[in-house]
């Protein structure tokens, strides 16, 4: 039985027309193996599979070495990893689909052994998070990290700069900056620790990473109110703890809609019937998926079909090659082998 929600409803989103109101939220995949670091033959495919959400937004890309925080995390710094990623917006744009990249800088969420020379990760203070990240196959321990200079905050946006210029030339439809889970943007506005088309991603109440706030109502609100003079294209706002629970702490959301004039994308825990009671409501423009992008690469079609869900494997959400990443089967597929 076909469904027609307003989750399948065009949004207009800046000067991008989107096919849905679905999104691909920005999903760590590890598939991107040193020396290059660069999105391969698998990332195009996988990619490519999923074309047919309103909006992909890829998983985080480091803007240099130093913001590298997990092995295999692609970047988006170099003329390799430029030309890897424009094999992925050729794909997605040939299967009608629209594309942002993920920008990020980990700051202290990282390890010596992924730092250029093998220095010290940077941070605003030299504040060791107790988390851990993934690194020579295994879960360890994050380094102890040093603090930024400030003469070296202009060379950390510079970066960002280089980034962006580097996402335009590899095809983006536009880029998000990761302000959320306990990095650096986030590490910088939190106590506890452009032309081009823009978002931000935010989490106000999440622990992830060690981070944390002791008042976030208003620091969110003078950040928000901010974001908005920028006339940023969207807010993508994780709502609770990364992973759930979304009422780890007390947060007024529609404050954050409120004060922000242009697309709110609601994240964290959303199910088909959740994301449509908020849409209808007016509380969000848009609603972020993760895990069920990750199993379905046709989730937009089973929507449309009312068809269940494939469940995913957690075991292979974090490196390996195909397995768990572009070997999930599309409806059409389990038909036809039925």
């Amino acid at each position: 039985m076909s469904q027609s929600t307003k989750l399948l409803e065009p949004y207009k989103l800046g000067a991008l027309t989107l096919s849905n109101r679905l999104v691909m939220a920005p999903l760590t995949r590890n598939r991107a193996p040193a020396p290059n670091f660069a999105p391969g033959p698998l990332a195009v495919e996988y990619y490519g599979q999923r074309a047919s959400a309103g909006l992909l937004i890829t998983e985080a890309s480091q803007v240099s070495q130093q913001g590298q925080g997990y092995q295999d995390t692609p970047g988006i710094y170099s003329k390799e990893q430029v030309e890897g990623w424009r094999k992925v917006t050729d794909r997605v744009h040939e299967r009608g689909g629209r594309i942002f990249i993920q920008l990020w800088h980990v700051g202290r969420i990282s390890h010596v052994a992924l730092q250029p020379n093998g220095g010290a990760p940077v941070a605003p203070s030299a504040i060791r998070a107790k988390t851990k990240t993934f690194v020579n196959g295994t879960f360890a321990d994050v380094s102890e990290p040093r603090a930024l200079e400030l003469s070296e905050i202009p060379g950390i946006i510079d970066d960002f700069k280089r980034a962006t210029a580097n996402a335009i030339a590899a095809g983006f439809d536009g880029v998000e900056i990761h302000g959320a889970n306990g990095y650096l943007l986030d590490q910088f506005a939190k106590d506890g620790t452009n032309k081009h088309r823009t978002g931000i991603r935010i989490s106000p109440v999440t622990p992830a990473n060690d981070v944390s706030d002791s008042n976030p109502q208003p620091l969110f609100d003078y950040i928000v109110d901010h974001l908005n003079a920028l006339k940023l294209t969207y807010i993508h706002v994780i709502e609770g703890a990364t992973g759930g629970p979304r009422d780890n702490a007390p947060f007024d959301y529609a404050s954050l809609r409120k004060r922000f004039k242009q697309a709110y994308i609601a994240n964290n825990g959303y199910d088909f019937a959740l994301a449509e009671k908020v849409l209808e409501a007016g509380a969000a423009d848009l609603i972020a998926f993760g895990k069920p992008f990750i199993s379905n690469p046709d989730l937009v079609e089973r929507l449309k079909a009312g068809a269940p869900l494939n469940e995913w494997d957690k075991a292979t959400f974090y490196g390996g090659g195909a397995k768990g990443y572009t070997d999930y089967p599309t409806l059409k597929a389990t038909e036809a082998a039925e």
